[in-house]
This record gives C-alpha cells, sequence and structure tokens, in this order.
C-alpha cells in the first residue's frame, strides 16, 4: 500500500509507437546505412522491430497508362450492361386507342375510369410506356378488349354474374 503514495503519476505522456519505414532514405536513417537498401535490411528492419511499409504504389496522372486493372474492370462493366425493359407492343397500344374510340371515350374519361393519369394512357397508347399487368387488366375491363396474350384486340366476352 506504501508504494502507492511513493509511485509518479505523470499526466500527458505521450507514448511511443513504431514508425513506418516507407522508403530506401527512411531505413538508412534507422540503420545509418548511406546506400541503397537490401533484402537484409528489410528483413532486419523487421527483427529490431521497425515496421516497413509493403503497400503498392498505384500510378496516378497519366491517362494512356492506367494499367490492366482499370481496362479489366471497364470491360466486365460493359459486358454486365442490363438490357433496359420491353416496352408495350404497338399493337397493345392500337387496341387501346381503337377500343377508347369505340366507346367514344376520351384519354382522360378512361384515366379517370382506371384510376391512372392521363399521361400514363398516352403512354401505353404510343407505345412508350413499360407494361404493367395491373393497368393492363383494367384497360381491358373498362375498353371491354382484350389486351394480354394472344389475339390482342378482341373484344371480351362478358359475363353476367346472376
Amino acid at each position: 500500500m506504501s508504494d502507492d503514495w511513493d509511485s509518479k503519476t505523470v499526466i500527458g505522456f505521450k507514448r511511443q509507437t513504431a514508425k513506418v519505414a516507407k522508403s530506401e532514405s527512411q531505413l538508412n536513417v534507422i540503420f545509418g546505412g548511406t546506400t541503397g537498401c537490401t533484402l537484409n535490411d528489410f528483413v532486419q528492419a523487421r527483427r529490431t522491430g521497425a515496421v516497413v511499409g509493403t503497400d503498392k504504389k498505384l500510378s496516378i496522372g497519366n491517362k494512356a497508362n492506367q494499367g490492366t486493372d482499370h481496362q479489366r474492370i471497364a470491360k466486365l462493366d460493359r459486358e454486365n450492361e442490363v438490357a433496359p425493359p420491353s416496352k408495350i407492343a404497338p399493337s397493345v397500344g392500337r387496341a387501346i386507342q381503337d377500343g377508347r374510340m369505340a366507346l367514344k371515350l376520351s384519354q382522360k374519361d378512361v384515366a379517370q375510369k382506371i384510376n391512372e393519369k392521363p399521361s400514363v394512357l398516352q403512354d401505353y397508347e404510343s407505345g412508350k410506356a413499360i407494361p404493367n399487368p395491373q393497368i393492363l387488366g383494367k384497360l381491358e375491363r373498362v375498353l371491354g378488349v382484350k389486351l394480354r396474350g394472344s389475339d390482342i384486340g378482341k373484344k371480351l366476352e362478358t359475363v353476367k354474374k346472376s
């Protein structure tokens, strides 16, 4: 117990950390050498506790000489291109338009009946839309025209519930 009273406590003392030698000149400073470093110098540095950095240097700046890694990555990116989603077939757009004209409805009226924006219906009629089965189903019910599967444009048979 009496040892604790006699010991010194130093506040703010910075602990010594190992320096990382990344170049030959830093190794020469550690060992006092004047010539270029050899493999033995690196081994000796590690044995004495000096930390030797072995990071691979990346070349930056010369775009003409980017290296094979960048070229390989770019090639992989080109190969993995995802195809854009398919657009609706022109025959479906034409069937929507014909069915709407047969009922003498405007795009706005049909869009209101299916709870969609008029721009959505416009995209479907022009063939720019990505097909959505829910919207196509709503359009089939409202227009009474088949829009999915085979025989697109045929009148739907209405089944009345009794």
